[in-house]
């Protein structure tokens, strides 16, 4: 049950980050601030991913 997840997690986040760099393209946000704005969105979803992580299998 845990290679499900991992797979999911692993996609999830390709696909946030895809949406991120379109986001940085669309919006013609600078090179220097797209750095900060992926550590943000990753730091964040990774955040998201481990607590459904310990939702779903210990509780």
């Amino acid at each position: 049950m845990y290679l499900p997840f991992l797979l999911f997690a692993t996609l999830y986040l390709f696909i946030i980050n895809s949406m991120t760099n379109s986001l940085c393209i669309q919006k013609e946000i600078p090179e220097e601030r797209q750095a900060k704005v992926f550590r943000t969105i990753n730091v964040l979803i990774t955040i998201l991913i481990t607590s459904s992580f310990f939702r779903i299998f210990l509780t």
